[in-house]
C-alpha cells in the first residue's frame, strides 16, 4: 500500500464523534486564533496587492474574502485569505511541521463551508481541521530536521497535506480519489526560506492553500497522479528531503496517540514576529519590567539562543516592517524600551525609530552553549544588558515562550489579541459576538452563516496599500 493511500485511510477514518475534548478544544483556539490574524492581514499590503491582480477574485462565487466585503471561488479565495492569514506572521506555530499549522487548514474550511451552503457544521469543519492538522505534523516528522534546515518552507511545503486532507474531508472524497489528491500535491508543493521577510513569504501559504485545493478537486473529478509520488526514486521524500534523511514509516507511529492538535498542539504567539525571536522578547520585557531601562542607560547588549533560530533572524538592519519581523535585535530593543512589542511596531517607520536604531547597534547575538545540541529545538534565550553604570543583568527563558497547551492563554488574553487584530477591519460591535461563537465553534449548525460576521466594512481591497 502507498504513503498517499495510507495517508488517505488515516485522514478519512478520524471520527467527530470520538474525538477527545483536549482536542476540540485546541482545535477551536487554533481556529480562532487563525481567524483572527487573517481579519488583521486583510489590511495588508501583500494582502490587497494579490487581490488586486488582473483576473484573480473578479469573479462571483460563494467564498469570502475576510475583511474585504466581497466573495468569489474558493481557490481565489483560499489564495487571498491565506496570503492574509501570514501577512503578519502571528499566526501560530508547531515545531512537528516547523513552521505554522493552521494557516493552511482555517482559509480551507470555511472556504469550502461557503461553497457547501450550509451543509458544513462546525463539528465537520473541527474533525477536518485535526485531520489536516495530523496530517501535516505526522509528516513533519517523518522529514525533519533535515527538511526545514535544507530551506524548505514547511508551512507550504508539508502544509499542502493538511489542506488536501481538510478538502478530501470537506467534500466527501474516498480513499482513491484522496490519495491521489495527495500524490499531486507532491507536485505542487513549495516555498524556500529565502523569501522570508518578504511579502513571498504569505504568498508561500495562498499558492500552497490554492494548489492543495486544486488537488481535491480536481481528484474528485477524476484528474490521475502516481499514488507512489511520496515514496518513488523521484518522488518526494527523494527530492525534497534525499536519501537516508526521512523515515516515512515515523509519519504513521502514534497517529492521533494523542491528537498532535492537543500535544503539543497550536502554540500561540503572544507577539506579532517570528517565534524564534519570542524568547528573546520575553527576556527582554522581564529586564524592562524589573528595572525600566531607558536606552541612554544601556552600554550593551548580547542575546544567546539556538542557533536554529538565528540564520532567520539575525537581521541587524531591517528596511521594512515584514524585514523587522525577522530581526531580533530590533524586537529586543523594542521591548527594552517600549516593554511591549505590538502590532503598530511593524507599521509605517516604526522600524526607523531613531533610538531604537542606536540600541539596535549595541545588540550581539550568538549560539548558547547549553542550546546547540542539534538533536534538540528550543526557543529559549538568555539576555544579558550591561549598564554604563556597571550594572549587569542576565535573564534567561524557558523553552515554554509560546502559547500552547503548555501554557495557555487565558480567556481574557485571546480575546485581547483577537479585538486587536479584528478591530483593524471590521466594526467594533461585531468584535465580540464573532469571539464568542467562535469559541463555541462545536455548537454552531452552519459554518457558512458564521462567515458572514468576517465581511468587513466593505472594502473591497482593490487598491493596494500603499
Amino acid at each position: 500500500m502507498t504513503i498517499a493511500h495510507r495517508l488517505a485511510e488515516k485522514i478519512l477514518a478520524v471520527d467527530a464523534a470520538e474525538l477527545p475534548p483536549e482536542a476540540v478544544h485546541w482545535a477551536k483556539i487554533g481556529i480562532l486564533d487563525t481567524v483572527a490574524v487573517t481579519l488583521a492581514g486583510a489590511a495588508e499590503a501583500c494582502t490587497r496587492l494579490a487581490a488586486g491582480l488582473p483576473g484573480v477574485a473578479d469573479a462571483e462565487g460563494p467564498a469570502l474574502l475576510f475583511g474585504l466585503g466581497r466573495r468569489t471561488s474558493a481557490l481565489d479565495a483560499v489564495l487571498i485569505n491565506g496570503v492574509a492569514s501570514h501577512a503578519l506572521d502571528f499566526d501560530d506555530v508547531n515545531n512537528q511541521i516547523g513552521g505554522h499549522p493552521s494557516v493552511p487548514l482555517v482559509p480551507a474550511l470555511f472556504a469550502l463551508a461557503d461553497m457547501a451552503d450550509g451543509t458544513v457544521s462546525g463539528r465537520d469543519a473541527i474533525a477536518a481541521y485535526i485531520a489536516g492538522f495530523e496530517a501535516e505534523t505526522q509528516i513533519g516528522l517523518g522529514v525533519h530536521y533535515h527538511h526545514y534546515a535544507k530551506g524548505w518552507h514547511p508551512t507550504a511545503t508539508l502544509g499542502i497535506f493538511g489542506t488536501v486532507g481538510v478538502g478530501a474531508r470537506l467534500l466527501g472524497l474516498d480513499v482513491p480519489q484522496t490519495a491521489q489528491a495527495l500524490a499531486m500535491a507532491t507536485s505542487l508543493a513549495s516555498g524556500v526560506k529565502a523569501n522570508f521577510g518578504t511579502m513571498t513569504k504569505p504568498l508561500h501559504i495562498g499558492h500552497s492553500l490554492r494548489n492543495g485545493l486544486m488537488a481535491v478537486l480536481l481528484a474528485r473529478d477524476g484528474f490521475t497522479a502516481n499514488d507512489a509520488a511520496f515514496e518513488h526514486k523521484q518522488g518526494f521524500f527523494e527530492v525534497f528531503n534525499g536519501d537516508g534523511t526521512y523515515d516515512a514509516e515515523r509519519i504513521f507511529d502514534g497517529w492521533g496517540l494523542p491528537w498532535n492538535v492537543a500535544d503539543p498542539g497550536p502554540s500561540l504567539k503572544a507577539y506579532p514576529c517570528c517565534g524564534s525571536t519570542h524568547g528573546a522578547i520575553d527576556c527582554a520585557l522581564e529586564i524592562h519590567q524589573r528595572h525600566g531601562l531607558t536606552a541612554a542607560e544601556i552600554a550593551a547588549v548580547e542575546m544567546l539562543t539556538d542557533p536554529k533560530r538565528l540564520p532567520h533572524t539575525d537581521n541587524p538592519d531591517p528596511r521594512s516592517g515584514l524585514a523587522a519581523k525577522f530581526s531580533v535585535q530590533y524586537v529586543i530593543a523594542r521591548a527594552l524600551i517600549d516593554g511591549a512589542v505590538r502590532l503598530g511596531d511593524f507599521e509605517a517607520a516604526g522600524y526607523e525609530d531613531p533610538v531604537v536604531r542606536q540600541l539596535m547597534e549595541k545588540v550581539r547575538i550568538g549560539p548558547h552553549p547549553s542550546m546547540s545540541d542539534p538533536q534538540t529545538d528550543t526557543y529559549a534565550a538568555e539576555l544579558t544588558v550591561s549598564m554604563h553604570d556597571g550594572r549587569v543583568v542576565t535573564v534567561r527563558s524557558d523553552d515554554a515562550v509560546l502559547r500552547g497547551p503548555g501554557r495557555p492563554m487565558s480567556e481574557a488574553e485571546l480575546y485581547a489579541k483577537f479585538a486587536d487584530c479584528a478591530q483593524r477591519v471590521l466594526p467594533v460591535d461585531a468584535v465580540r459576538p464573532l469571539f464568542d461563537a467562535l469559541l463555541a465553534f462545536e455548537t454552531v449548525v452552519d459554518v457558512s452563516a458564521l462567515s458572514n460576521q468576517m465581511a468587513g466594512r466593505a472594502d473591497d481591497g482593490r487598491t493596494a496599500a500603499a
